[in-house]
């Protein structure tokens, strides 16, 4: 199978989504952030109305104002007086969407909305592992380190193959992640596939604290900086703990791979700190409107030669980043093409505690290129999208990262 066909949708099973006010309050927010108690509409109506409410929304909010080249009034009339049950909104909902042929737009049922909104503002409880969709297996992509999952051995590459007896063949990653998840202290049992042997893996659920961010220092002289998700409203605190951890380096890597993105004024928040002055980013909302979200020049940017390392699971807020660094030739790229995710997205409530995820914006990276459906060629192309064994000699990423570093000459041309 080859690796580009890949699902590359990495959901994580726990993650607590947090906007950060302190550090992100000078930027323009392109992003829906939200108080649990605030965003759910609990109004009842009728499931007709619901699905005409969602169409007159997705008619004025979505990004493409034809909305895909079509006649979007014809879905206001198309099942008029049909709509009789929530399931059947929900069917009709999806039909209606499906219409776009566009993969971020997407109606959430109240299940799906609540557990949307629990990850935002609750507390989450599980077993400390990313997992994602490779050829219809549900496979381990990360584990966190000191969970219950690295605790009971689990690696990345296992495939659960059932949760506590449940066959996961046919579920989609949003389902199986709703399994593993519980209540604190219960127990979860998941049955693995690792090298055509099947295991047992009890293990018991507990509060998961999610660091985004790790550094270290490699060859006594480089600082190496892994950002493993923008989701998280600790990710510009964690990550200038980690430029503190690493100040004493003389160079650094950004190591971007496997991060699917998250929260868009995260990755603003990190670029700033690399770029003098300047536009980091453009986004273009419906009928063409541009906002330009600007580099804030009462920051010092760092000066530190760069070496960003991607690979094709690189998306949304990491391209933002990567794009950014790259155009300004503030940094080298290395690893493979991105992803190709150049779209902005806002969650929006609707009655009967559903809600709707709808594509509202694109974005050019600062020399105004649109990598939707594209993504970013590195600089230096080399190794595979799951080159992820960091501080291993077989990271051959990483190992170049450290060789353009290391090279006197080539530190001198990147410097400014």
């Amino acid at each position: 199978m080859k690796k580009k066909q890949l699902l590359i949708f990495i959901l994580s099973v726990l993650i607590l989504v947090i906007f950060n006010k302190l550090f992100l309050s000078a930027f323009t927010k392109t992003n829906a952030y939200f108080n649990r108690q605030e965003i759910i509409n609990k109004e009842q109506i009728a499931p007709q109305k619901l699905f005409e409410k969602t169409w007159k929304i997705i008619n004025k909010e979505y990004y493409e104002p034809s909305l895909n080249h079509q006649d979007w009034s014809r879905w206001k009339t198309h099942y008029q007086g049909k709509i009789k049950t929530q399931d059947d909104a929900r069917v009709a909902i999806d039909t209606m969407i499906a219409s776009l042929d566009e993969p971020y737009t997407r109606f959430m049922p109240a299940k799906d909305f609540e557990d949307l909104t629990t990850s935002i503002s609750s507390k989450i409880y599980g077993i400390g592992v990313n997992i994602y969709s490779n050829s219809g297996k549900i496979e381990i992509f990360n584990v966190m380190p000191s969970t219950p999952a690295e605790f009971a051995g689990l690696k990345q590459g296992d495939i659960i193959t059932a949760v506590d007896g449940k066959d996961t063949n046919g579920m989609n990653v949003s389902e199986v992640a709703t399994l593993v998840r519980g209540p604190e202290n219960s127990v979860v049992e998941l049955t693995i596939l690792r090298n055509n042997k099947k295991l047992i893996k009890k293990l018991k659920r507990k509060e998961i604290k999610i660091k985004t961010v790790k550094s270290s220092i490699v060859d006594n002289h480089i600082g190496y900086i892994q950002i493993i998700s923008f989701m998280s409203g600790s990710t510009p605190n964690e990550f200038v703990e980690a430029l503190e951890n690493t100040k004493n380096t003389d160079s650094l890597i950004l190591d971007l791979r496997g991060n699917t993105g998250g929260l868009l004024d995260n990755a603003i928040f990190i670029a700033d700190m690399f770029i003098d002055n300047g536009t980091i980013v453009d986004i273009i909302y419906r009928n063409g409107y541009k906002k330009s979200i600007m580099a804030q020049e009462e920051l010092l940017p760092l000066k530190k030669p760069v070496v960003v390392l991607v690979n094709g699971a690189s998306a949304s807020a990491s391209e933002i980043l990567s794009g950014a660094l790259k155009d300004y030739h503030r940094a080298t790229l290395v690893g493979r093409k991105t992803f190709g995710k150049g779209l902005v997205q806002k969650v929006v409530p609707l009655p009967n505690q559903t809600g709707v995820n709808i594509t509202i914006a694109r974005y050019l990276t600062p020399n105004g290129t649109d990598i939707n459906k594209l993504g970013i060629k590195p600089d230096i192309e080399i190794g595979n999208d799951f080159e992820l064994l960091i501080d291993s000699k077989k990271d051959i990423q990483l190992e170049k990262a450290k060789d353009i570093l290391n090279d006197k000459d080539r530190i001198g041309a990147v410097k400014n």
